[in-house]
């Protein structure tokens, strides 16, 4: 069970480790669909005649996903990042006022 926040009192806290992860996977996550979005929907010079879809763009919407994904990741992981309190302790987050605090085991 989280324990209060120091500050305010209340029971809506995060362990900031767990929200690192979220942040990170959500970040890569949106990452990969804006790559491959952004890949898919671009003005290519296809042949009007070429009825079927062109593998070479499955190819570069997976390139562009992947690394939106690691860009992505990054950012969300860095976002995530700064919230961290110095010190010793279990690091966590309250929702309610925004402050962060580490608790000693």
């Amino acid at each position: 069970m989280p324990p209060p926040c120091s500050r305010c009192t209340s029971q809506r806290v995060i362990h900031l480790e767990t929200a690192r992860k979220l942040g990170t996977a959500a970040g890569a996550l949106a990452g990969s669909l804006k790559g491959a979005y952004a890949s898919l929907n671009s003005p290519s010079r296809l042949l009007a005649t070429s009825a079927l879809f062109p593998l070479s763009r499955v190819a570069t919407a997976v390139m562009a996903a992947t690394s939106g994904g690691i860009a992505g990741a990054a950012a969300g992981h860095q976002m995530v990042q700064h919230l961290f309190p110095p010190g010793e302790g279990t690091p966590w987050l309250c929702w309610g006022c925004g402050h962060a605090f580490r608790v000693l085991n």
